[in-house]
This record gives C-alpha cells, structure tokens and sequence, in this order.
C-alpha cells in the first residue's frame, strides 16, 4: 500500500522503533485500556480488545503491561480518553490523517496544528483529506506463510476483498467491519499474522521527491511524538530510490 507498508519499513530502517519502544508501550497501552473500558475486559467477547492485544503483542510489548492495562479500564481512577481524528496538509500537498486519544481536547488540538505549520504543513477540518482514504482492515503475514496462490485462496475463503504479495510478505485487505472475523479465518488457516489492524488505506496518492520525503518524515515523527497521538497516515508514493536514499540516512 502506498504510504503505509514503505513508512513501517523506514521507521525499521532507521532504528526508530527501537527509540520509540516504550512510547509505543505508552499508546498501545492506552488503546487496550480504552478497548477494555468500552466493551468487555474479555478479548474473546470484545473483538476491539482482542485486535489491540494483537497489534501489541505485534510489536512485542509485554503481557504484564497488556494485563496491566486490561486491568486499569476497571478501576476508577482510568482517565476518559476521547478518540478524535484531525486532518490536513503536508508537504507537497500530502494528506495526513492524525488518529488521537487524548484526555484533554483542547491541549491536543494545539499541540497537532502547530505540528503541521512548524513542519510546513497546515490542519484542515474534519473531512478535508478523508474522502481520499477507505477506512479498511489490513491483516499482514511473513512470506515464509506460503505462495501467493496459496494466501489468496486462504483469504478468499476467509472473506477478504483482495490480497497484495510481494518478497517481503503478504498484505490482506477486507472491509474495516469484517477484520476481527477475516482475521480469525485466516488464523485457522495460516496460523498466527504478524499485525491485525485497522488503517486508512489510500485511494489517491501524492508522488514524493527527496525533499518532500525528508520534510514528510520530520512532521510524521513529530507527530508521532506527541503521546496523545497513536497512529499517522499519509497519501504518499515514492520511487524505491527515494527511499533507498531515505533509509541509507
């Protein structure tokens, strides 16, 4: 998928998960807590909790901060986290979709919109750029899974709308209110995924030069900085050289 798959390769490229480890702890965390505290503290009754245990367990946090975590959504001392989304321009008219949670409104919209003008960006409202993502459910397995023949009869038979494989692995796509039952299909079939979540997947695409990358990267980790923000999306495409010039930084 354009933007998405090449951002998390970048991000590894550069070590940046590493940096960012425990922040990462921090939002995913938050993400099961709220889960837990809107449905059920049971992941097998609340399909919400159950893919955010996933996507934890996906970028190795504990099981004694997941539990921890389950265990605060609870108690009565859990903060109430408002889920709010914005929306604007990056770089070379990239649109940028912010998912956020936060406890405070008014603080985080602050902190995003000065994000976006310091990094040459600006904020839209609330549907400037949405029309240009589908809101989709993305199930990711390692290519040692099988052939391309094979993970798309699997995911055909599962539900799914389409399937993208390449050397590094295969990408399945199904509609965003059918990921926890596509995604449970498909364990029964391949076994454990290496990421089960929800994302924006984009219908249009901004081509990205150099320059643009590198002015996209800085207001994307910027972003993702902030600990009220717990996922960044972009439009953008970029030739393999641009990224390989981007990684070899």
């Amino acid at each position: 998928m354009a933007g998405h798959s090449k951002w998390a390769n970048i991000q590894h490229r550069k070590g940046r998960q590493d940096k960012l480890r425990a922040k990462v702890f921090s939002k995913m965390s938050k993400e099961i807590t709220v889960a837990a505290k809107m449905g059920d503290p049971d992941p097998d009754k609340n399909p919400r909790l159950r893919l955010a245990i996933k996507e934890a367990k996906s970028v190795s946090v504990p099981k004694d901060v997941i539990d921890r975590a389950i265990k605060k959504s609870q108690g009565g001392d859990s903060e109430d986290y408002e889920e709010i989304r914005y929306e604007g321009y990056g770089p070379n008219g990239v649109a940028v979709i912010v998912e956020a949670m936060t406890d405070n409104r008014n603080r985080t919209a602050s902190v995003v919109r000065s994000t976006f003008t310091k990094n040459g960006g600006n904020l839209g409202e609330t549907g400037s750029v949405g029309f240009m993502f589908d809101r989709k459910g993305e199930i990711v397995y390692p290519a040692a899974i099988g052939d391309a023949d094979t993970v798309m009869m699997a995911a055909i038979e599962a539900g799914a709308e389409d399937v993208e494989s390449t050397e590094d692995g295969h990408v399945i796509w199904c509609a965003d209110t059918d990921l926890n039952e596509v995604s449970t299909a498909l364990e029964a079939e391949l076994g454990e995924s290496d990421a089960t979540r929800l994302v924006w997947k984009p219908t249009v695409t901004t081509e990205m030069d150099l320059e643009s990358m590198q002015k996209l990267m800085k207001l994307i980790d910027a972003l993702e900085d902030d600990d009220d923000v717990q996922r960044v999306t972009a439009n953008f495409e970029a030739s393999d050289a641009v990224m390989d010039q981007l990684g070899d930084e």
